[in-house]
């Protein structure tokens, strides 16, 4: 797991909340009647994209005049992840996208609705969500070539403050997922939720699983192999963390159908790579992601072809 990418991703799906009671009627002008102003390496920058920044920011708390230059940084960086082949996919970014909705009490439509009426729109959104993850895969890439070994590096550090090497639970997992194609998630998501849950009540141990899930269709069962409590998925760390090893969480519905997490085992483990872990999630992080970031991106800056009409 990038340490970067979270970083970036929960700063900036955590930079505002927002309300559909409290929402401000907001009409944007009509894209149509966009115009370019600003043109980044021949990728143009409109007056509505403008726009739509400047609601984004003030959302934030920041300034709205800002959001041209905002917008001229997002740009060189979704350049600079296509040049280092960095694809976020639309299923990444949607789920971001919802669970930034439940974290704010609404379903995807509900914020869908709300960013409309702020002048946001939830494409512009989506396109921030993406560019934020991109570049935090980019910023771990040159973090990786300017820093070299970064867990012995962590250990270093925590030795010379007198520090011990600190511990985390390894788990062994076993996903488990029922299939629901989109076009049938309407009519069989509840009778794959009964099946689900009735294979969770048999299951017996992750050696067992594949026997247990023979004759059903469209079940997939996928083995994770060993992941650090600080690497789980945000979705799946607090389910996990409550289920005993030997058992399986409670089944959960996502976009790929029906689902449950079997925890084969855990353990205590304590070395380099946990280290690292506490190393990069400690004090002083988030001051060296954001350094990092703008000096990277002074320098797509200077290398850049800005034209500002």
């Amino acid at each position: 797991m990038n340490i970067f990418r979270n970083t970036l991703v929960a700063a900036g799906l955590a930079v505002f909340s927002v309300s559909a009671v409290s929402a401000p009627l907001f009409i944007p002008q009509a894209a149509y009647a966009s115009e370019v102003k600003v043109i980044v390496n021949n990728i143009p920058i409109t007056n509505y994209d403008i726009q739509r920044r400047a609601a984004f920011l003030k959302l934030q708390h920041k300034s709205p005049a800002d959001a041209k230059q905002d917008m001229i940084d997002q740009t060189l960086r979704d350049i600079e992840m296509r040049r280092l082949h960095v694809n976020i996919t639309d299923q990444a970014v949607d789920q971001a996208f919802a669970n930034f909705a439940k974290k704010n009490k609404m379903s995807p439509a509900q914020l869908t609705q709300v960013l409309a009426r702020m002048g946001v729109t939830a494409d512009h959104f989506k396109q921030f969500i993406r560019v934020q993850m991109g570049w935090g895969q980019a910023l771990g890439a040159r973090s990786r070539a300017e820093g070299g070994n970064s867990a012995r590096s962590a250990v270093e550090a925590m030795l010379k403050k007198g520090g011990e090497k600190p511990s985390a639970t390894e788990y062994t997992l076993q996903q488990v997922i029922f299939v629901v194609p989109k076009r049938e998630r309407g009519a069989i998501l509840g009778k794959r939720k009964r099946e689900a849950q009735a294979l969770r009540a048999r299951f017996a141990g992750c050696d067992k699983t594949r026997n247990i899930t023979k004759g059903l269709i469209d079940v997939t069962v996928r083995d994770l192999g060993r992941v650090l409590a600080p690497e789980l998925p945000p979705d799946w760390a607090d389910p996990i963390k409550k289920t005993k090893s030997g058992e399986a969480t409670q089944v959960r519905v996502t976009d790929r159908g029906v689902e449950f997490i079997a925890i084969c085992s855990e353990r205590q483990v304590s070395d380099d790579r946990v280290a690292e872990l506490a190393f990069q999630t400690g004090e002083g992080q988030d001051k060296k992601v954001e350094e990092l970031s703008k000096k990277y991106t002074k320098e797509l800056r200077d290398k850049a072809v800005i034209i500002e009409r």
